[in-house]
């Protein structure tokens, strides 16, 4: 039983994981757990570690 896996562009990962992560910013900042300066700086500083730009 062999498994293929498809073939996923790093860039299309690493948007998915942004995206994933941005959510879950996204969650916190509704849910009152965070601030919306921390949800700010939170979502800056992981713009700028993950090199993707304001969309």
């Amino acid at each position: 039983m062999t498994t293929e896996r498809e073939y996923v562009p790093p860039a299309e990962k690493k948007l998915a994981l942004f995206h994933q992560q941005k959510v879950l910013l996204d969650t916190f900042l509704a849910n009152g757990a965070i601030t919306p300066a921390q949800y700010d700086k939170s979502l800056n500083c992981l713009r700028e570690k993950m090199g993707i730009g304001e969309k």
